[in-house]
């Protein structure tokens, strides 16, 4: 953890109230707005300093050559990484004819306040140019939660002495010289001024640019309209080139007077249409923000957010680190996916460059369970993005001499681009992410709709990957060998216990979707012979076991390998991959994440008390947590575990993965499957819930420092509150029908008239498990 904290800790923002340079870079991803759609990470209004300059649009991307020592038959050709598009959030600051630059002068004051009830970032600082002119400075910037084009920013100035001349530039700037990157020197030379310019235009207050990307040939185009309020000779003009396209307002204000222009940043793009088409599109989004201007996109912003968290709030009693933490976790979750609208949500959603903006089974893994029980709609949305790209998938399990679609594990337009085959193909387990996202989706809402026209598709089209890729062997156990789980330090195994148990659910969830609609299935051509195989396989479906230990396997073999050096390696050591050969970790027993625990936690009914409590103690010292999704699974299997301080300690590391920057990186962009495992980890973990068939089960139960926790859930219409205290629980339904659930084991009906009182047994008492040297989580 820093030592200084960069935030204050508040339970409904997140507040800075220093600008302190060296951790700009993490603020700009902390601060960063989105919508799915468009992305502004929170640079400064003036554009410098900065750490990462970044403004988005999901999905455009740009190509380049991937790098290979030898060339080898299956391997993707290129690479897809995001691009830092026309950016429409810059305004430039004059004094006196002084930039103002927060490097120079004297910085008085300076706050960010990133509110999380009504969507927006807001901004005060005083500063002193060189020359003595004092003045203040206040932004608020949304990205609409409602209007999928629109951002906007209000900005204010007003001398705090004396009279004082100001010039405000507000531009679109395309083609911005980003830092050096340390990655492969041909991607980051496609990158360089990606975008080639088509068209720019400034006439009064209206700016726009149109550029086209030089090799995957996406059109994008920004417009900015303006409103300006200031004192009587006040001047605006405008100007543009190829890159940039400028709207000057300039004034003399005296004390008490403020200049304020207020800007709507309308962006579109398209692989398809055409240049005065996009024009056209952004200048309509234009118009309609323009109808209700700025206070009408902040109402309407409020509006958005009461509703969400209306629905989504979780409540944490005796941690107000923790609380905070929960409520930024999921604005930034609702953000990521809340208008992506058939696009990918990226593992940093559109907060940073990190990963080159590449969506992995994070999405359907770890994003997609929050946002069922939260904002269906958009799990939904973002399914069906999956379905569009199945002929891709379908592409690529073909070249793989396989039937079915096999899913990509790093794409943002659907097809793979991993250069790294153990961690790449080799990770089918995508598919069966995939699979368990469509279940959980159609079973709590009951979409019918969607089952019938992406659902059973997607179910189909993995299970034939699994029927194709695994075998039965002379016993008749079915097996899927020489795959890689969700354990990046064991690669190409046989029998991965996670892969093949999510293989067998998908397999039986196929087979039972082809029942319920026989007619979609015959169009995907299932008969009742394939729809029996797939039944078989899930029935003989192998899980390794070592009887000697009494626990599950990993994988085939995994419990007889030789055990990590742990005592010899240092602490400076980890993350293991960057110190030592992938060979060594490969063949050694070390975990870099959860992976037979994460079986236990998407699997649960496969296994028993006695196992859980079994296989966590003896795969607890072996995992490293060298990726950011290990701590909220870690949390959920150690509450079930009966380990209830060890799983506040791991909710602790997920809920402060980038409040705290934990790992280093959030320069990069947010952990977004971390801030959903935020989520996880109270809810699944503390409030107990699992899925079982169409009923929802809880087992509430909560660690001494914490004196209580209350969530909202959505299921099949209706809007379930649970609040959980030390020696009980109360289930309330909100709205709805009555409802079933389990608590406990013991079934429960939840009806709106009164809410139903549960106590709380204690969890079994284990011995506490270990942790490997130096990789203990930090105690709360």
């Amino acid at each position: 953890m820093i030592s200084d904290r960069s935030y204050t800790v508040e339970p409904w923002c997140v507040r800075e109230t220093a600008l302190n340079l060296d951790v700009l870079a993490q603020s700009e991803s902390v601060f960063a707005l989105s919508n799915g759609h468009v992305g502004w990470r929170g640079n400064l209004d003036e554009g410098e300093p900065h750490g990462l300059p970044g403004s988005y649009l999901g999905g455009v991307h740009e190509l380049h050559p991937l790098p290979y020592a030898e060339a080898g038959y299956g391997y993707p050709e290129s690479g897809q990484t995001v691009i830092n598009v026309t950016n429409g959030k810059v305004l430039r600051l004059l004094v006196d004819d002084e930039p103002f630059d927060l490097r120079y002068g004297r910085l008085v004051s300076h706050e960010r306040t990133l509110d999380l009830r009504r969507g927006v970032l807001e901004r005060v600082c005083e500063w002193i140019s060189p020359a003595g002119t004092a003045i203040r400075v206040r932004s608020t910037r949304l990205v609409s939660l409602t209007q999928r084009a629109i951002a906007a920013v209000s900005y204010e100035v007003e001398p705090v002495e004396a009279r004082t001349r100001v010039v405000i530039q507000s531009e679109l700037v395309t083609n911005e010289q980003l830092p050096e990157t340390k990655g492969d020197p041909r991607a980051a030379k496609a990158l360089q001024s990606p975008l080639e310019p088509e068209e720019d235009f400034a006439v009064g207050r209206r700016l726009r640019l149109v550029h086209r990307t030089r090799r995957s040939g996406l059109r994008v185009a920004v417009a900015a309209d303006h409103v300006v309020e200031g004192p009587e000779g006040t001047s605006t003009s405008s100007e543009s080139n190829e890159d940039v396209a400028r709207l000057t307002v300039t004034s003399v204000l005296e004390p008490g007077e403020r200049l304020r222009v207020e800007k709507l940043v309308a962006h579109g793009w398209s692989g398809t249409r055409s240049k005065p088409a996009m024009s056209d599109q952004v200048e309509a989004a234009l118009a309609a923000a323009s109808v209700g201007g700025w206070a009408g996109l902040a109402e309407e912003q409020r509006e958005t957010l009461d509703d969400f968290w209306s629905r989504a709030d979780v409540e944490v009693g005796g941690d107000e680190e923790i609380q905070q933490a929960v409520r930024f976790a999921l604005f930034h979750v609702l953000q990521a996916g809340a208008r992506a609208e058939q696009r990918a949500i990226p593992a940093k959603g559109l907060t940073g460059s990190g990963y080159d903006g590449h969506a992995f089974w994070d999405t359907e893994a770890f994003v997609l369970p929050l946002l069922t029980y939260t904002a269906p709609e958009s799990v939904a949305e973002a399914l069906r993005w999956r379905h569009s790209t199945l002929d891709a998938a379908r592409e690529r399990s073909a070249q793989l001499g396989l039937r079915g679609a096999a899913f990509p594990w790093r794409t943002i337009e659907g097809s793979e681009c991993s250069a790294y085959w153990p961690a790449g193909t080799a990770a089918f387990h995508v598919n069966a992410a995939v699979a368990d996202a469509v279940v959980r989706y159609t079973a709590s809402t009951g979409d019918e709709q969607f089952e019938r026209e992406a659902g059973v598709e997607l179910l189909v089209e993995t299970a034939r990957l699994w029927r194709s890729l695994g075998h039965h062997d002379h016993r008749g156990d079915f097996h899927i060998d020489g795959v890689t789980g969700p354990d990046e330090y064991s690669a190409i195994a046989d029998d991965n216990t996670y892969t093949n148990l999510m293989a067998r659910q998908n397999l039986l969830a196929a087979a039972e979707a082809c029942e319920r609609h026989p007619d979609r299935a015959a169009q995907l051509g299932v008969d009742d012979e394939e729809s029996a195989a797939w039944r078989d396989a899930a029935d003989a479906m192998y899980v390794p076991y070592n009887r000697e230990l009494g626990v599950h396997e990993q994988h085939e073999g995994f419990t007889r390998h030789q055990r990590w050096d742990f005592a010899g390696t240092r602490p400076d050591q980890y993350p293991l991959m960057l110190h030592f050969p992938y060979f060594d970790l490969y063949r050694k027993q070390v975990v870099k994440q959860a992976d037979l625990v994460l079986a236990m936690y998407t699997c649960a009914g496969f296994f028993d008390e006695e196992h859980v409590a079994r296989n966590f103690a003896y795969y607890e010292p072996l995992t490293v947590r060298d990726s950011s999704l290990s701590a909220c699974v870690q949390a959920v299997v150690a509450a079930r575990a009966g380990h209830l301080e060890l799983a506040y300690d791991y909710t602790g590391e997920a809920a402060l993965m980038d409040l705290e920057d934990l790992e280093h990186n959030t320069r990069d962009g947010l952990h977004i499957a971390s801030l959903a495992g935020t989520w996880t980890a109270l809810v699944a973990g503390f409030g107990g819930l699992r899925r079982e068939g169409d009923v929802l089960s809880f087992a509430p139960c909560l660690p001494e420092r914490l004196s209580r926790l209350a969530f909202n859930l959505q299921l099949l219409g209706r809007r379930l509150r649970v609040e959980i205290g030390p020696d009980k629980a109360t289930y309330t339904l909100l709205s709805g029908p009555p409802l079933t659930i389990r608590h406990h084991g013991t079934q429960v009906t939840v009806r709106t008239e009164s809410p139903v009182l549960r106590t709380v047994p204690q969890p079994p008492a284990h011995p506490a498990p270990e942790q490997p040297p130096h990789r203990s989580p930090i105690r709360r």
